[in-house]
């Protein structure tokens, strides 16, 4: 098997979605029996199991930021989405022309309210579920 450089295998994620990604990073803790590094763990929603549902009913501790209009400053919400997710130009110009989607997923509250409040600085709409 060929060995990829660092710079082939980023492009490779670029052209993941976050949820591939997710499942990538989640795929790779178990493998190597070690925990992504914050920013990874954020931009890639974290590799943790799921709550039972029963605990999400009592307190809910992981939320998803959904951006659900790109507003006039479209540009903008690009930039912010950019910052948020660490993906590529085009990839972030996709979840923004495709909207309703989400830009960050399963991430702690304190996350979710910050990234909410970029998003809509720039103009977007968004909502945290």
């Amino acid at each position: 098997m060929a060995k990829l450089s660092q710079d082939e295998l980023l492009e490779q994620f670029s052209e993941m979605t976050l949820i591939e990604l997710s499942e990538f990073v989640k795929a790779f803790e178990e493998k190597f029996d070690v925990e992504a590094a914050a920013p990874v763990a954020v931009a890639a929603a974290g590799g943790a199991g799921a709550a039972a549902p029963a605990e999400a009913a009592e307190e809910k501790d992981e939320f998803d930021v959904i951006l659900t209009g790109a507003g006039d400053k479209k540009i903008q919400v690009i930039k912010v989405v950019r910052e948020l997710t660490s993906l590529g130009l085009k990839e972030a110009k996709d979840l923004v022309d495709g909207t309703p989607k989400p830009v960050l997923e399963k991430v702690n509250k304190e996350t979710a309210d910050k990234a909410a409040e970029s998003l809509k600085g720039a103009g977007a709409s968004v909502e945290v579920k």
